[in-house]
């Protein structure tokens, strides 16, 4: 018998989006988006990330005027409650991914564990 896992998680994926931790998200994002100061202190921090990301997956050592800035950027957005509340609620949601995560590995686990 053939078993077609994307059906199963095409299922898994409509489930998800329908958990109170992924509502909790999407809502948090729509307050961020039509809060045009929340919405601009966000996407510079979110660039200012993924700049820092980029960097390190090539090796490369961030100056010291970007670490500083980007610490600078990181405390405005903890202090808006929109985007605080974003990143909570996504948290959360990162929570809920990791359980699934732990339960499908879960078969490989055992295979280990019986050698």
């Amino acid at each position: 018998m053939t078993v077609n896992i994307y059906d199963d998680l095409n299922k898994l994926e409509a489930t998800f989006r329908k958990t109170a931790e992924f509502l909790e998200v999407q809502q948090a994002v729509e307050e961020v988006k039509v809060d045009d100061d929340a919405l601009a202190l966000f996407k510079n921090f979110r660039k200012i990330q993924l700049s820092l990301q980029e960097k390190q997956m090539q090796g490369e050592e961030p100056v010291a005027e970007e670490l500083e800035y980007a610490q600078k950027t990181a405390q405005l957005a903890q202090q808006n409650p929109k985007i605080m509340k974003m990143l909570e609620a996504e948290m959360k949601l990162s929570g809920l991914i990791e359980e699934v995560n732990r339960v499908l590995m879960k078969p490989v686990q055992q295979l280990y564990e019986s050698i």
